[in-house]
């Protein structure tokens, strides 16, 4: 019924154009034009997303509402769009997270009020073509595309070190996918077409697929980011307005899981299979490591920004476990769930992460401070607040009932058949999450009033508390009732795993 509507194009280029339009109002004083403006545009991308959602075949892993046009006919790259069950929850949550950041900023954002709308409107247009790309080239445009809203979102609307922080962000990020795009160009001169479907069937010698491995590898896991790659992330956290924190936690970082879904795990199956226990160690130390790092911490948003890391480990974790499982007990079941464990760890994250930065900014907003000695009692004058916090923080921990468990308890269960040790470090954070989390939340509401400017801080209300309930109905849906979601993704990640397991050697 919808398949004829070109409703990809729509969802990446009307949020350009929009953004052109905003940019179009002039200075800050028709700054109440240009909010209009943004909002209409991504209520109307919202709208987009229903028949999207609705005309979506569950059942189908072959990609759906494509698009294909000829852009650079003598390389036969083509202008190719399609969403399959694992991008298409990523395109409605890039579309949903840019509504948030654009309510949230009403209120936060006073100065260059144009070009901040202009610019998450353009990076929402630049993400959702990202996830919906089956053209390798184009994939590649959109995936270094999104950096320049990104850059410039934290350079001009961030805080002291925002100038280091986002230098520092494009350069690791930008470098990081260099080899991506030599392993991109060698696939498709191979292949004889950029699209990514093509790739798949290609026979490959190991040594080349090891080569293709460790050239996505570092696109992808400086994007989550992984250790030793991840010092970027917090100084461009911590330096970024709340709204650029939130896309990067929301949407930026998950693009990494992503491309090891879209690209690793099929196109590179032997060598997924030879480096998996590098991939699986390196997710126990961002779960370990990091998160002890994170209870270090007397920012509050470096610490959620360690934490964001730590959580984004599991993700990996159940991304390469699948291997050691299938090995193990010979049982696709508990990969299946491995697998399903991190898209749900993904888009969970999502919210909860994306939440408690949103909440840091509000309380920078009224005292321009994110160190947790500043604070102190905060749930005495802003109980509505702390409540909302409370949930978020809750689902950060992995509290049963909250979306923040449903992944985490996937990934475990599943790791569990494969390999005793291994669950066990990565359960460990379920403690180390409790510990930094009630820590910050018990030290900044809970704890001693420390100044007469916390007796005098006003309570959330208005687009802060459409905000807030926004990204609590999901926390509270998915924890409570998962069903749903994994019903969009379930054949799609069933044929990722049967892809991960064929070999290709020649």
């Amino acid at each position: 019924m919808f398949s004829h509507i070109p409703l990809l194009s729509l969802l990446i280029w009307l949020p350009i154009a929009g953004g052109v339009a905003v940019l179009l109002t002039g200075g800050d004083e028709n700054a109440k034009l240009a909010r209009t403006i943004a909002i209409a545009t991504i209520m109307i991308s919202i709208l987009l997303c229903v028949p999207l959602y609705l005309g979506f075949d569950n059942n189908s892993y072959k990609m759906q509402f494509t698009e294909v046009v000829p852009w650079i006919a003598a390389y036969d790259i083509k202008y190719s769009l399609g969403v399959d069950g694992i991008s298409m929850p990523m395109i409605i949550l890039s579309t949903f997270t840019s509504l948030v950041v654009v309510l949230a900023a009403c209120r936060s954002i006073k100065t260059k009020v144009a070009q901040y709308m202009a610019t998450i409107l353009i990076l929402q247009g630049l993400m959702v073509g990202v996830f919906a790309a089956v053209d390798a080239i184009l994939f590649y445009v959109f995936w270094e595309g999104m950096l320049i809203p990104m850059y410039i979102c934290i350079g001009i609307w961030g805080g002291a070190n925002r100038v280091y922080a986002s230098i520092k962000f494009f350069l690791y990020t930008f470098l990081g996918s260099a080899l991506m795009l030599v392993a991109l160009i060698y696939l498709g001169m191979k292949a004889d077409s950029f699209s990514i479907l093509s790739f798949y069937p290609l026979p490959l010698a190991k040594s080349i697929q090891e080569m293709i491995f460790i050239a996505f590898l570092l696109a992808f896991a400086v994007k989550i980011p992984m250790w030793p790659v991840h010092t970027w992330l917090p100084d461009a956290h911590t330096e970024a307005p709340a709204g650029g924190s939130v896309v990067l936690a929301a949407l930026m970082l998950k693009m990494g899981v992503y491309g090891f879904f879209r690209f690793s795990l099929p196109i590179t199956p032997d060598a997924c299979r030879a480096f998996d226990w590098v991939l699986i160690v390196l997710s126990l130390i961002a779960i370990v490591y990091i998160g002890l790092v994170a209870i270090a911490q007397t920012d509050m948003k470096k610490l959620i920004a360690y934490s964001s890391i730590s959580h984004m480990g599991f993700a990996t974790l159940g991304s390469f476990m699948i291997f050691a499982i299938v090995r193990n007990t010979a049982d696709f079941r508990d990969a299946y769930m491995s697998l399903e464990g991190a898209m749900v760890q993904m888009i969970s994250h999502a919210f909860s992460t994306g939440a408690m930065f949103f909440g840091i900014g509000v309380l920078y907003d009224r005292l321009s401070s994110r160190m947790i000695k500043d604070y102190g009692g905060v749930a005495h004058t802003m109980p509505v607040f702390a409540a909302f916090f409370m949930l978020f923080a809750m689902s950060n921990v992995g509290l049963p009932g909250t979306s923040g468990f449903v992944g985490e308890f996937m990934v475990i269960i599943s790791a569990f058949k494969a390999n005793f040790w291994i669950t066990f470090f990565a359960a460990s954070t379920l403690i180390i999450g409790a510990v930094y989390t009630l820590w910050l939340y018990k030290r900044v509401f809970f704890g001693p009033l420390v100044s007469d400017k916390v007796k005098g801080l006003q309570d959330i209300g208005g687009f802060e508390v459409i905000v807030f309930t926004l990204l609590a109905v999901p926390v509270i849906y998915i924890g409570v009732y998962p069903e749903p979601i994994l019903d969009v993704f379930h054949a799609s990640v069933g044929h990722i795993l049967y892809l991960s397991h064929l070999t290709k050697l020649t």
